[in-house]
This record gives C-alpha cells, sequence and structure tokens, in this order.
C-alpha cells in the first residue's frame, strides 16, 4: 500500500502541474498570473516543494542511472504495447498522459525504493530503524 500511495502522489504532482486538459497549474497561471499573481507564486512553490522533495528522495535512493534504467523500462513497456498494437501514438493528448504516468511510476518507484529493498532483503536502511 505504501509503494502505490507514494506513486499515486507522485502522478497528483505532475498532473496538477501539466496534464492536457485546462485544468492543471500551467495552464490557469498562464491565464490568470496577472489578475492572481501571489496565489500563481504561492501554488508554485508548493508544488517545487513538492517536486524537492520526490526528486531529491529519488536520486538518494535509486540515483540518476536508476532513474534512467526505470524509465527505460517503462519505455520498453510501452514499446511492446505500441508493437502488439494494444496502444495507439498518434493521440497527442494520450502521449502526454503516458508521459506523466512514465515520470510519476519513476518518481513513486524512487521514493519508495527503500520499501522495495527492505521487502526484497529484508534488510533495513538506517532511516527506517528506531531510535
Amino acid at each position: 500500500m505504501g509503494l502505490l500511495l507514494r506513486w499515486v502522489f507522485a502522478f497528483l504532482l505532475l498532473a496538477l502541474t501539466f496534464n492536457p486538459t485546462e485544468w492543471s497549474y500551467v495552464h490557469w497561471s498562464m491565464e490568470n498570473y496577472i489578475e492572481e499573481m501571489p496565489l500563481t507564486v504561492l501554488l508554485g512553490l508548493l508544488l517545487l516543494i513538492g517536486y524537492i522533495i520526490y526528486l531529491r528522495a529519488t536520486l538518494r535512493s535509486i540515483g540518476g542511472f536508476g532513474m534512467l534504467l526505470v524509465l527505460a523500462v517503462v519505455a520498453a513497456l510501452v514499446w511492446v504495447l505500441y508493437d502488439w498494437n494494444m496502444l495507439d501514438l498518434d493521440n497527442r493528448d494520450m502521449n502526454t498522459w503516458i508521459a506523466i504516468l512514465a515520470l510519476s511510476i519513476v518518481l513513486g518507484v524512487g521514493l519508495g525504493w527503500s520499501i522495495v529493498r527492505r521487502m526484497l532483503s529484508g534488510q533495513y536502511d538506517m532511516d527506517d530503524v528506531d531510535s
């Protein structure tokens, strides 16, 4: 459940920032930054904090190479689904959602890697041990 929740929050962070619908921070801020500049800055800073938390934890747990490896696995999965005609890549909006999903998987795996490592090896990270 912990891994799923971390992925859901990563997906929400990315989708709230940008998505192909009009319901995203990027679209809203482009239309309202003059009238709502303080709120635009506040929401932008809150999103930035979310990205800093996720990116820092992901880089510390799996590193840049691990991020690239997880992204490559997701890209290979998309390729297989496309090759089997289960996925159509002609729709630009669908491609954007696939990119959001892929990036959220990378961030979710990065944030939850300690849980995965503990489940596989039975070893705790130093951050997991209660004092």
